[in-house]
């Protein structure tokens, strides 16, 4: 098994954050602090320089500090106990620059998977309340960590559907209709649709009875979740669906059916979440969604993630808590970054967990 750490990170005029720099522990590290001092933005400040943009989907220039003309990350990352230094800047209405070793990545997907990162966060309600594509968006970020081959897939893809539907919108305004075109981005379609939907099956065969362990010993084996995928390619073949739907496509203007349509669908004693599960029900269902992802990309990429927890123990009972913390406990986690506005429940955690550990009241 590989080894992860982030040894020190500088952050300099990210988003709240004026200038403050981390040195860490190996195992357990912890912010402490009110709402809007800037915690989250600790988080994702790490989880920026793994993944190479913000968890949120916000533009890069709303990163910088409002007061300010430029940011910059700086992280010096232990892999294998290979010193790995990441930096990422930023200036007004300029391009991001992101570095490895002071060497400019050409390609952000070059670096993507290089520091596998799990963040648990309140925004992760957005894949139960939100649309498919926030479903589909976690599912292509794990398997893209550890298949580069998906990964380019995923974006050739999505260039060839937003092209496609560029083609209708034109055909939609022209008397004439030039088939030929849309026959040429169908083939590339095609061609792509097949080894990514059967890439998705397959992962959420392996990643479903990983998020029924980590639910069951979160919530005490109360409830039954479930998961499944929904795709139109579970029963057509995307040849035929393309061709069945091209007059819809033309009147709507857009490519209606395929794999980039794709969803998850969660549900709890066989009733949706989203429509019948408690507030401490959804976030127990959150939580390992994400552990299971942490377990997933482990024993994928050999490899074990950094795991960053921001404010999750908010709304869920102690008996949950004591779970959560059983489980972090008793599995084989690397290093560990947790946010919490409750010092004293923070320094209550610490208590039970054996690892060595710091904290940082921001």
């Amino acid at each position: 098994m590989s080894s992860l750490l982030l040894n020190k990170i500088s952050i300099l005029n990210y988003k709240n954050i004026l200038d403050k720099t981390f040195n860490f522990d190996s195992k357990i590290n912890c912010f402490i602090g009110n709402n809007g001092v800037g915690k989250t933005n600790i988080l994702d400040s790490i989880y920026h320089l793994a993944i190479g943009k913000s968890s949120f989907s916000v533009s890069n220039e709303n990163n910088i500090n409002h007061d300010s003309e430029f940011m910059l990350l700086d992280g010096v990352f232990l892999i294998n106990e290979k010193r790995e230094n990441i930096t990422c800047s930023l200036k007004r209405n300029e391009t991001k620059v992101l570095k490895r070793n002071e060497k400019v990545y050409k390609k952000l997907s070059n670096h993507f998977g290089l520091i596998p990162v799990v963040l648990i966060s309140p925004y992760d309600t957005n894949l139960i309340i939100e649309g498919s594509f926030e479903r589909r968006k976690f599912m292509d970020s794990i398997i893209s960590t550890y298949n580069k081959t998906y990964l380019h897939n995923i974006i050739t893809h999505g260039k060839l559907i937003k092209q496609r539907n560029k083609i209708l919108k034109y055909f939609n305004k022209s008397t004439k209709v030039d088939m030929d075109s849309i026959l040429i981005y169908d083939d590339q379609i095609i061609k792509l649709s097949k080894p990514i939907h059967e890439c998705r099956k397959k992962f959420i065969n392996e990643f479903m009875p990983i998020v029924i362990d980590k639910y069951n010993k979160i919530s005490g084996k109360n409830e039954k979740v479930s998961l499944s995928y929904k795709s139109d390619l579970n029963d057509n073949g995307i040849a035929d669906l393309l061709k069945n739907s091209f007059q819809k496509d033309m009147i709507l203007q857009f490519t209606s059916c395929g794999i980039h349509k794709d969803d998850l669908i969660f549900k709890i004693s066989n009733s949706s979440i989203k429509r019948f599960g408690s507030q401490g029900q959804q976030k127990s269902f959150l939580i390992s969604l994400r552990f299971a992802e942490f377990e997933f990309l482990k024993n994928n990429n050999y490899i074990s993630p950094i795991l960053l927890m921001d404010d999750i123990f908010d709304k869920l009972d102690i008996e949950r808590v004591k779970n959560i913390v059983d489980l972090v406990n008793s599995s084989e986690f690397g290093q560990l970054f947790i946010s919490d506005t409750d010092k004293i429940r923070i320094e209550k955690v610490l208590s039970s967990l054996k690892n060595s550990s710091k904290i940082f009241e921001i």
